[in-house]
């Protein structure tokens, strides 16, 4: 089993579980479900995201056969923050969303002046604050 798909099981599992601690805190009480509601959505796209982040490791690694997948899978975390930024009010988050938008920005600009392979630490690092900043 390679670390990607390791890795992806894991955080798999770690979003079930928030997911479930999320569903379990509705059932207790009916107060609060916009909260609720909006965790869940941070919890799905910051999901997504990592999603995305993987699938930019990928591409990155695979930038010789076809360069256009860096580009799409950057544009897929853009779009994912955007949701993430319409649906959230907590300062936390919008940190975060920040924070990755800008790593985001600077892989793309390293992309764009011909570097075949950016450091993509800083977008896995702000990624990783994003999911835990959306955990319940």
């Amino acid at each position: 089993m390679s670390k990607v798909t390791s890795r992806h099981r894991g955080r798999r599992i770690t979003i079930a579980a928030a997911t479930a601690a999320v569903a379990l805190t509705v059932g207790l009480t009916t107060t609060g479900c916009d909260a609720v509601n909006k965790a869940l959505d941070c919890v799905q796209t910051a999901d997504a995201i990592a999603d995305s982040v993987t699938d930019l490791q990928q591409a990155v690694e695979n930038a010789a056969n076809d360069p256009t997948q860096t580009q799409e899978s950057l544009t897929s975390i853009e779009k994912n923050l955007d949701k993430i930024g319409e649906k959230t009010d907590n300062t936390d988050v919008n940190k975060a969303v920040d924070d990755l938008r800008e790593a985001v920005t600077n892989v793309r600009t390293s992309v764009d002046n011909g570097d075949n392979t950016p450091d993509l630490s800083p977008v896995t690092d702000a990624a990783g604050e994003l999911t835990k900043v959306c955990t319940p």
